[in-house]
């Protein structure tokens, strides 16, 4: 939670990219000769229509007449900033069926690859091609593979690309023609948060996509969903399409349902809460703050922080600041009295572990128990209401390549998430559970998750998603740290900067609407409840980078709750049931004059 060194992109040695090379693809320097059955796929692959057929992030990809290797038309794209010029199409496949993707390009370093038809992604890549260079891979695609997405892109900081004559030679696609049009939509009984529907299955689909208020949300394989995240007492129109390798399908006849009434109160909370982070455990320029001298406005207080003995033990410890470090710190007596009275006055009390410096990697299922032991010994020695999971730096770090949050791998993930479910249903319907990941661990993974060291990304970017997805149910907060944090790009597919209404506008839309992971439209995160999101922000200039005057912070509440000012970012709903504010921390509050929680109070009297 304390200010961190912005990250800086930086270029894989060469050793990393041909190791990645070799890992995920197979590199071809002849010309592979078609069988009588394969035709050509890729649609505009030597972009005579400009830009028709393929899809580029931002606005990096443009048509150019020059230089053209055949034709009158060839693909420039460009980097910028955080995104490295990925231009890419879907085309339909035949499952168990060999296919050959080549391209001709010019760059410094251009990456061609193929996505979703196959176990791990293929690619190929060059280092520098200042004249017309053929890359060219081959790839079998799995047994029930229907589509692949086959792109390029180039890298961070570097030069225009250009490419022409792609070509993607194979079996074509079983299907020609889109299904029809799903019939029969039906709402069942709404609850506060969720909507379930149901509809007529269509012959010859795949697989339904799901539209709230004209926006996909969410697909599957199956006629019927239900629809979470949704705000109570609330209005929302649905339709759905069907889909398979050829295409989609016209929108249903929309149905309108409106959510019941939640009473205000999940979670043991107030309609709208502000959480607070109190430095229990150390002294910085802040100053130490008793527990008793927390005023009423905190209706979460996390203490920071729960520490790991060492970083692979799952030994949780908390301790109060030494004297000697915090003279005026209360005793262990006054402190746990102190929360007693909190609680007693409906306050929560949490244990935060980890923070900047608290690195904790569940590796083991020994540390996992360890973990599990350790934290309900402090909660049952403290009389705490639950946890929140602080964990940055590298503590969820996906380095065995997750590519689906619903299904995750990773040692310190799934382990952490089974110690979180222990705990939850050890401490019943009573336990408080909230997590405060950085921007990088949630909305990052719109562009980046599971793309790992070979893809050239950190492989941080969205691990937290499987953890929250996980443990969705179980989830009092998420109040994500809208600082710290380089540019993020939101649904609107622009770069987002903090410190102003429009980050907070754009990261908190994300999760109240759902974003597909890494661009993957099969792999969509579906929204969380309003009731189970608070903005997470820095309570003054000396807290952190991205310090948001109160003025913006009022913008942003009145957009994401009201639907007005929202500026150049236009939401996908409106959520009155927001719940509330976070931030860091309690103490630079108090050194601020209580400018933060006043501004709260003031909004939400």
């Amino acid at each position: 939670m304390d200010p961190t060194t912005p990250r800086r992109r930086r270029l894989r040695t060469l050793l990393a990219l041909v190791a990645s090379a070799t890992l995920v693809g197979t590199l071809l320097t002849g010309t592979t000769t078609a069988t009588a059955a394969d035709t050509e796929l890729a649609v505009n692959g030597g972009f005579e229509s400009g830009l028709s057929g393929w899809t580029c992030s931002g606005s990096t990809g443009q048509a150019t007449a020059n230089p053209v290797r055949t034709g009158s038309g060839a693909l420039r794209a460009t980097p910028a900033g955080a995104d490295n010029a990925r231009c890419s199409q879907s085309v339909p496949v035949r499952p168990s069926s060999t296919y050959t993707l080549s391209a001709w390009v010019q760059g410094a370093y251009v990456y061609l690859g193929a996505s979703g038809a196959t176990a791990q992604d293929v690619s190929t890549w060059t280092p520098s091609a200042s004249t017309w260079q053929r890359l060219s891979l081959t790839f079998t695609t799995s047994a029930t593979a229907t589509s692949a997405t086959i792109s390029l892109h180039g890298w961070y900081g570097q030069p225009a690309y250009v490419v022409d004559d792609v070509s993607l030679v194979g079996p074509g696609g079983g299907t020609t023609q889109p299904p029809a049009t799903p019939t029969g939509l039906t709402a069942g009984t709404p609850t506060a948060s969720s909507v379930p529907l149901t509809w007529g299955a269509v012959t010859g689909a795949t697989g339904y996509a799901v539209y709230r208020d004209g926006t996909k949300i969410t697909t599957t394989t199956t006629p019927s969903t239900t629809v979470t995240g949704l705000a109570a007492s609330t209005a929302y129109s649905f339709q759905v399409t069907a889909t398979n390798s050829a295409g989609e399908s016209a929108r249903s006849t929309a149905v309108t349902v409106t959510t019941a009434d939640d009473g205000g109160t999940e979670g043991g909370l107030p309609p709208h809460a502000l959480v607070g982070y109190l430095h229990a455990s150390f002294a910085n320029g802040s100053g130490y703050t008793r527990m008793a001298d927390v005023p009423d406005s905190w209706d979460v207080i996390n203490l920071a922080f729960g520490e790991p003995t060492t970083v692979t033990s799952g030994d949780i410890r908390f301790s109060l600041c030494p004297q000697t470090e915090c003279p005026n710190v209360e005793s262990v007596a006054e402190f746990k009295a102190a929360v007693a009275a909190k609680r007693a006055a409906g306050k929560k009390v949490l244990l935060s572990i980890g923070g900047q410096n608290g690195q904790v990697q569940l590796t083991t299922t020994a540390a996992r128990d360890a973990f599990v032991t350790s934290v309900s010994s402090i909660i049952d020695t403290y009389g705490l209401d639950g946890v929140d999971i602080d964990f940055e730096g590298h503590s969820l770090y996906l380095n065995t390549g997750d590519t689906d949050f619903r299904s995750p791998t990773t040692p310190v993930i799934v382990n952490l998430i089974s110690a979180l479910k222990t705990l939850a249903a050890r401490y019943g319907d009573d336990f408080v559970l909230t997590m405060a990941p950085e921007t990088f661990f949630v909305q990052n993974g719109y562009q980046f998750y599971g793309s790992g060291p070979w893809g050239g990304q950190d492989p941080r970017c969205g691990a937290y998603l499987p953890v929250i997805h996980a443990l969705r149910d179980d989830l009092t907060l998420l109040h994500v740290q809208d600082y710290n944090s380089g540019p993020i790009m939101g649904l609107d597919d622009q770069y987002h900067a903090m410190g102003g209404a429009d980050f907070h506008i754009a990261m908190t839309d994300m999760l109240l609407t759902g974003f597909p992971v890494a661009r993957d439209t099969s792999k969509v995160f579906p929204a969380l409840r309003p009731d189970q999101v608070a903005i997470g922000l820095p309570a003054s200039t000396h807290a952190g980078n991205g310090h948001t005057a109160p003025a913006q912070v009022n913008q942003a509440l009145d957009c994401l709750t009201k639907g007005t000012g929202c500026g150049s970012y236009q939401t996908h709903g409106r959520w009155p049931g927001l719940r509330g504010l976070m931030t860091w921390s309690i103490n630079w509050d108090r050194y601020n004059g209580w400018e933060f929680s006043r501004n709260f109070d003031a909004y939400w009297p």
